[in-house]
């Protein structure tokens, strides 16, 4: 059996909810909220899927103070 190597979150370009909320420590209640406002621009929809584009929300955490 060949194993695969997991792509460590910091280099991956998007992110699932759940590595979002492992990467920023923010819980996936608040990132599904987070994600929900309009003027979210950090969010990428594939299907039914929500992916999480790691570079924008790094901007999107420096650039704030409170969540």
């Amino acid at each position: 059996m060949i194993m695969k190597e997991k792509v460590p979150i910091y280099q991956k370009q998007n992110l699932t909810l759940e590595e979002a909320a492992e990467y920023s420590n923010i819980g996936i209640n608040r990132l599904t909220m987070l994600i929900k406002e309009p003027t979210c621009n950090f969010v990428l929809y594939v299907g039914n899927k929500r992916l999480i584009k790691r570079k924008l929300f790094d901007e999107f955490i420096e650039n704030i103070n409170m969540i």
